[in-house]
C-alpha cells in the first residue's frame, strides 16, 4: 500500500492570532479572519468601554460587540505599559498580533511577544499619511487615490516594512465615514491572503520608500472650525473630511452652526470671507477664493436642515459667519517628514 501523500493532502497548521482593534473600520477584518479556516483567533483586544452620547452612557466599541457576537475571548486593557497588563497577551499563545486601528501605540516589549511579529493594517498607502488620521488627511489634501497597507510593525509610527497594499479611488462625495467603511472592507479582503502568504513565505516584507513620507496627528474639535479665508475647494474638502467627527462648524452671533454638506458654487460671487450671499436656490458663503453653497446645516440645539430652510429662517438677514475672534484654525493635520 502506498503511504505517500500529495502536498494538497497535508494539513496546514492554523495561524494563532491575537486581534487588536476598536472602531467599525476594524470589524470586517475581524470577521474575515474568524471565517478563514487557516486562522485561530485566541484573543481579541479592544479599548475599554467609553462614555458616549448626550447622556454619556458607557458604550462598547464596535470590535467588542462583534467579538462577543462571534464568541471570542475579549480583553480590554486601559494600557499595555505594565508587565501585568501584557500577561493576557502572552497567555494567548498567539503566533502573530494583527492590529487594525486599535488606538494604542505598542512599545518594544509588546512588539516582542508574538514569535512572528505584529502585523498592522493601516488606512493609507504608506509612507504617505502615517499616524492617527490618515483617512481624513487624504480627503483634506485632495488626494484622488488612497488605500490600505499591510505592514510589519516596529517601534516607529507606521514605519515598518510593507507586506501588501490595495488601492481605491477617493470619490468626489466621499466623507471620512464613507471612505472608512470602504477601506475597512478593502483591508479585510487583503488581510487573510496576505497574512497566510507571510507565514508561507510567498509574501516578503519590503522596506518603505525613504521619500514621500508624511505624518498625521490625532484630530480635535478645533479641526472642524472653518476659516472662511481659505478657498472654497479646501473648505468643501474640510467639511467632508470632518464627517462625522468632529464635524465642520462655524460661529454665528456667539452660537455654533454645524456645516454638514456643501458644494463649490459655480461662478464668482464677491463678498468678505464668511459673508452669506443671496442666491436663488440656496445660500452661498464667500470664501477667500470662490464661494461655497450650503446644502445641509445644523443650528445650535436644532436638527439638520437644508441651507435654504436655514436662510429662510434668517428673515432676510445675510449674516457673516465665523464672526467670533476667539477661534483660530487648528495646526496642519499632516506634516511632511
Amino acid at each position: 500500500m502506498n503511504e505517500s501523500h500529495s502536498v494538497s493532502d497535508m494539513r496546514v497548521e492554523p495561524i494563532k492570532v491575537a486581534f487588536f482593534g476598536t472602531p467599525e473600520y476594524a470589524v470586517p477584518s475581524l470577521r474575515f479572519l474568524h471565517a478563514g479556516a487557516r486562522f485561530d483567533i485566541s484573543l481579541v483586544v479592544t479599548q475599554p468601554d467609553r462614555p458616549a452620547g448626550r447622556r454619556h452612557r458607557l458604550t462598547a466599541s464596535p470590535v467588542k460587540i462583534a467579538a462577543e457576537e462571534l464568541g471570542l475571548h475579549l480583553y480590554q486593557p486601559a494600557s499595555l505599559k505594565s508587565a501585568e497588563s501584557r500577561e493576557p497577551l502572552i497567555a494567548s499563545g498567539a503566533d502573530v498580533f494583527v492590529v487594525v486601528a486599535y488606538g494604542l501605540i505598542f512599545g518594544a516589549r509588546t512588539l516582542s511577544i508574538p514569535g512572528s511579529g505584529c502585523v498592522n493594517l493601516h488606512a493609507s498607502l504608506l509612507p504617505k499619511f502615517r499616524g492617527a488620521s490618515p483617512i481624513a488627511a487624504a480627503i483634506l489634501a485632495g488626494e484622488s487615490i488612497t488605500g490600505v497597507t499591510m505592514m510589519l510593525m516596529d517601534v516607529g509610527i507606521d514605519t515598518g516594512a510593507i507586506l501588501d497594499t490595495a488601492k481605491t479611488e477617493i470619490e468626489a462625495t466621499d466623507t471620512t465615514a464613507s471612505l472608512s467603511q470602504r477601506l475597512g472592507l478593502l483591508g479585510a479582503e487583503l488581510l487573510p491572503s496576505g497574512l497566510a502568504g507571510f507565514f508561507d513565505g510567498t509574501v516578503q516584507p519590503v522596506p518603505q520608500p525613504k521619500s514621500g513620507a508624511s505624518l498625521t496627528r490625532m484630530m480635535t474639535k478645533d479641526d472642524g472650525w472653518i476659516d472662511w479665508s481659505g478657498s472654497a475647494g479646501l473648505i468643501e474638502r474640510q467639511v467632508r473630511a470632518m464627517w462625522e467627527w468632529p464635524r465642520a462648524w462655524t460661529t454665528l452671533e456667539g452660537t455654533t452652526l454645524q456645516i454638514h454638506a456643501t458644494h463649490v458654487a459655480e461662478g464668482h460671487a464677491a463678498g468678505h470671507p464668511g459673508q452669506v450671499l443671496q442666491s436663488p436656490d440656496q445660500p452661498e458663503v464667500a470664501c477667500g477664493t470662490g464661494s461655497l453653497a450650503l446644502d445641509v446645516v445644523q443650528p445650535a440645539g436644532g436638527k439638520p436642515i437644508s441651507g435654504a430652510a436655514w436662510l429662510a429662517g434668517m428673515r432676510g438677514m445675510l449674516p457673516r459667519l465665523g464672526d467670533s475672534n476667539q477661534y483660530r484654525a487648528a495646526p496642519p493635520l499632516t506634516v511632511k517628514l
